[in-house]
C-alpha cells in the first residue's frame, strides 16, 4: 500500500478510535509518516465534559484522564499500524492542546531511517536549536543532545536527549511520573518563546506539543507551522 493510502486509512482508522474512547472524535486527523517519524495531529477535538473542566479551568483533570485512555488506545494504535501498513511503532508520544482543541501522536517507527541530511536542510536549524536549549535550560539544563526534524511543511519535530536532573530522576524514581510530566510540560511551554521562533523559521507557530520519555531520558517537541 502506497504511503498516501496509508495515511488517509489511518487517519479515518485515528478518528474513530479516539471518537469511540471520548465519546468525541476531532473533525480532522492528519496523518505523516517520514523517515523514522510518525505524526498524527488532530484538530477540534474536545468532547463535551471536557469542555466543561476547561471552562473551569480544571485542564489537569482533563490531561490526567486523557493519561489513562490513551494508555488503553496505544496498543491499538500500534496493532493497526502493523497489521494495515506493516509499519511497527516502537513508543508513542503525545500531547495535548486544550485551548486549541489540538493534539499530536508521535511515534518511532522501528528501523526507520533518520533522514539526516534532510534534517539539515532547513533555513536557520542552529537557531531553532540555540532556542530549545535556551528553553531547557531555563527549566532543567541544556541537554546533551538536540536535533531536529523538518518532517514535511507543517510539522517540526525537536528531538532532546539528557535534560533530566537529579531531583527529577529521584521523582521518577518515587512514583511521581505523571504529575512532574504535566507540570514540565507547563513549564517549558511557557518558557518557549514562540516569536523568537517564528522569526527564525519565517512561519507562523499554530501549536506547540511536548512529550518524555523517562526511562530513556528523551523528549520530544512538535511545532505545528502555517504553510
Amino acid at each position: 500500500m502506497e504511503k498516501r493510502s496509508i495515511q488517509s486509512e489511518m487517519s479515518s482508522y485515528v478518528g474513530k478510535q479516539l471518537r469511540d474512547h471520548f465519546g468525541k472524535g476531532p473533525s480532522s486527523v492528519f496523518v505523516s509518516i517520514e523517515g523514522a517519524f510518525l505524526t498524527i495531529y488532530v484538530k477540534d477535538f474536545l468532547a463535551p465534559m471536557e469542555r466543561v473542566l476547561v471552562g473551569q479551568e480544571n485542564d489537569k483533570k482533563v490531561e490526567e484522564t486523557r493519561d489513562l485512555l490513551m494508555k488503553e488506545l496505544i496498543p491499538d494504535i500500534k496493532a493497526s499500524f502493523r497489521a494495515i501498513a506493516g509499519i511497527h511503532l516502537d513508543t508513542l508520544y503525545y500531547d495535548w492542546s486544550l485551548s486549541n482543541r489540538t493534539g499530536v501522536i508521535i511515534g518511532l517507527i522501528e528501523d526507520g531511517e533518520r533522514e539526516d541530511g534532510a534534517s539539515a536542510s532547513y533555513k536557520n536549524q542552529e537557531k531553532v536549536h540555540e532556542e530549545v536549549a535556551r528553553m531547557s535550560w531555563k527549566a532543567e539544563k541544556t541537554p546533551l543532545s538536540i536535533q531536529s526534524f523538518l518532517l514535511n511543511e507543517r510539522t517540526l519535530l525537536v528531538e532532546r536527549t539528557g535534560i533530566l536532573v537529579a531531583i527529577e530522576k529521584e521523582l521518577i524514581n518515587s512514583g511521581y511520573e505523571q504529575p512532574l510530566k504535566l507540570s514540565k510540560r507547563k513549564l517549558e511551554k511557557r518558557l518557549l518563546h514562540i516569536p523568537t521562533l517564528e522569526k527564525v523559521l519565517e512561519k507562523k507557530v499554530e501549536d506547540a506539543f511536548l512529550d518524555w520519555d523517562f526511562n530513556k531520558d528523551r523528549s520530544y517537541l512538535v511545532l505545528i507551522l502555517k504553510p
